[in-house]
């Protein structure tokens, strides 16, 4: 038996562990030689009978078919890596030869290049990626050099520009500052008060106070630059109401510096009621001329809903004038309602007092809102829009009654009888 031990260990060294160490397999196969070696000698001990022989024709058939199942097994494994390499070769070569292959490609793109039908259908594929990789790359080069000319562009107005800020641009906002503050200052004491009315913040939502204090920093700024500005007063003012927030937002520390007074006082305790007039416009009276002794109060409100007659009805109960901006008289009104807001009031009340004139004061109000200035009296005006607002009607029915001739013919016969 021992002889035959070493006839087995022969034969598995010289035929099976070259196989199997041409495919990466030595490890895997030398317990099972060794398990071999032990069964054989585990017979030997049970059965110590010279008859018995080792049957090497089966032995061999079990291990070719263990090796061609694992062969097998590692051969399907790296099938698709090896398709994907492959198909990168493909175009490595295609690159090489000048066709229009992009550089970068993944492995989605990859897989669609490979499901494509034809050889055709693949050189046009490649062909769409090269030229979107091209116009990316040539969005990124402008890019960059529009980058680098702002850049030059910034520096060089930054290195001949600096002596002239310093110098001139400073100096000139200085001193209008100062001179916008001189004469708002001076109207404090000598000008013509407008007085906005604060006391409509219940009446509105949030977003409604926010828009009526924007339009307040607008109109404060508006007069400050103006030739000959109004003294403003904020009346009916709360402290600690939503107001006074927004407007310590906008000004920060520079509110308590504005040259504008600022009340909890109602308009009447400060200024004689004869004086005063209210402007809505809601008045049935009309604005003629702008009077510069009066005091205008224009509402602190911005109302979206267009609640009509809320002003006129506090002015009413206080018992004050009231009047509205002749605004049909000089301007062919279209659409929307005629209520302004407070910086275009303010506009509109500052050229009236500089230069008296309707049509140039007006010509702050939106053009979205009318056709045109009136250059005829207003009588002819209206009897001019009613004809052309009847013969739309007429020209209106008219198409309506074609088309129902021409879908209910029968009915439409009918009717006419």
């Amino acid at each position: 038996m021992q002889s035959a031990n070493m006839l087995l260990r022969k034969i598995v060294r010289s035929s099976v562990l070259p196989f199997t160490a041409q495919h990466g397999m030595k490890k895997d196969l030398f317990p099972l030689s060794r398990t071999l070696s032990l069964s054989l000698c585990l017979k030997q001990d049970k059965s110590c009978e010279p008859s018995e022989k080792l049957d090497l024709d089966e032995w061999k058939k079990v291990m070719k078919s263990g090796l061609q199942e694992e062969v097998s097994e590692m051969v399907s494994e790296p099938k698709e890596l090896s398709s994907l390499a492959a198909a990168r070769e493909t175009l490595e070569m295609w690159r090489l030869a000048g066709r229009a292959v992009p550089e970068k490609i993944s492995e989605e793109q990859l897989k669609t290049f490979m499901e494509c039908p034809s050889k055709s259908a693949k050189k046009k594929y490649l062909k769409y990626l090269y030229l979107k990789e091209l116009y990316k790359k040539n969005d990124k080069r402008k890019m960059d050099e529009k980058r680098e000319r702002r850049l030059e562009a910034q520096d060089e107005a930054s290195k001949t520009d600096e002596t002239k800020k310093s110098s001139f641009v400073c100096l000139w906002t200085s001193t209008m500052d100062k001179a916008y503050n001189w004469r708002a200052a001076q109207s404090m004491i000598f000008g013509q008060p407008l007085v906005f009315d604060m006391s409509y913040e219940k009446e509105m939502s949030f977003r409604e106070v926010t828009n009526t204090v924007r339009q307040l920093v607008m109109s404060e700024s508006c007069n400050r630059r103006s030739v000959d500005p109004f003294h403003i007063h904020f009346c009916n003012f709360k402290d600690d109401s939503l107001y006074q927030r927004e407007f310590i937002k906008h000004y920060r520390e520079a509110w308590d510096k504005l040259l504008i007074t600022v009340t909890d006082q109602c308009y009447t305790e400060i200024f004689p009621k004869d004086k005063l007039i209210y402007l809505t416009a809601d008045s049935p009276k009309v604005m003629k001329t702008f009077d510069h002794d009066k005091i205008y109060i224009v509402g602190s409100m911005v109302d979206k809903s267009i609640k009509t007659g809320v002003s006129l009805a506090r002015a009413k109960r206080l018992g004050l004038e009231t009047a509205a901006l002749p605004l049909e008289k000089y301007l062919l009104w279209s659409t929307g309602a005629k209520n302004l807001t407070l910086d275009q009031m303010m506009h509109i009340l500052l050229t009236l007092k500089d230069t008296a004139d309707w049509k140039k004061a007006l010509e702050f109000v939106p053009k979205r809102k009318y056709c045109g200035f009136v250059n005829k009296p207003v009588k002819d005006l209206k009897k001019t829009l009613d004809l052309i607002n009847t013969l739309k009607l007429e020209k209106a029915r008219e198409e309506v009654e074609k088309k129902f001739a021409k879908n209910y013919p029968k009915k439409y016969k009918l009717k006419q009888k």
